[in-house]
């Protein structure tokens, strides 16, 4: 029933979504083109903010919670288990003053008004999953550039998207890459749960009635531990959250 139920309002929730993501390419480009880096990161976050907002049109509801607040004037590297496309504006959103940059695969990069824009100028990287070298590479470059700017990476050492909310096996190259390259960051693992819930239809219609959380475990330094116990860290945290 809810399946049946949820196809109008599914409609109404991409023509919506289709909307706010072309007025907020636009705005991007403006932003970016004519004031910098600092204007085209507003336009971001008010982006993401609208994006949450349009899945209010699903019923969604967001719950955020955090053991320790984060600082802003050193490098920070999140780990998290990774459930659909929603996990992003969330992460960007409740994290906007520590300026989340992803590593996201190559495809991303292209035909996708607001996200390609962002990912290919807001300091994120793409990386092809099939070239390993170029992968490491990318990823080597975002672990120098949040230390140099005192940002942070997200990454999803899962390598896809969970689709019932269940973890997959968690790579470490990425992980390794990025405390290699940043080791005066902070390491804060996150837990999603339920936005895989959207999606548990398919890609149309769209699951009514998620209630996303977002869990933000205590952080540690880098050079505090071995990069094999940062992993296992980092590994069991996540998993503790999962519901």
């Amino acid at each position: 029933m809810q399946k049946i139920i949820s196809y109008p309002i599914s409609l109404l929730f991409v023509i919506i979504m289709l909307i706010v993501l072309c007025v907020f390419h636009a705005l991007q480009w403006i932003a970016f083109n004519l004031f910098g880096y600092k204007a085209h990161n507003v336009t971001v976050n008010g982006l993401v903010w609208w994006l949450m907002a349009c899945t209010g049109i699903l019923g969604t509801t967001y719950r955020f919670r955090q053991e320790e607040q984060l600082p802003t004037d050193r490098p920070i590297i999140f780990v998290s288990n990774h459930q659909s496309m929603f996990d992003i504006p969330m992460i960007i959103w409740f994290f906007r003053k520590n300026h989340p940059k992803f590593v996201s695969k190559k495809e991303l990069g292209k035909g996708f008004p607001s996200v390609s824009y962002n990912l290919n100028h807001g300091g994120s990287v793409l990386i092809d999953r099939k070239d390993a070298k170029q992968a490491l590479t990318a990823i080597k470059g975002l672990g120098q550039y949040i230390s140099k700017y005192n940002r942070s990476a997200v990454i999803f050492p899962e390598g896809t998207r969970s689709r019932d909310g269940q973890p997959k096996r968690f790579s470490e190259n990425g992980v390794k890459m990025l405390c290699k390259f940043a080791p005066d960051a902070l390491v804060v693992p996150l837990t999603i749960n339920n936005s895989w819930k959207i999606f548990r239809f398919g890609n149309f219609p769209y699951g009514l009635g998620a209630k996303i959380s977002l869990y933000a475990h205590k952080p540690f330094a880098v050079k505090d531990y071995p990069f094999e116990e940062i992993m296992q860290m980092c590994e069991e945290q996540i998993k503790s959250k999962i519901e």
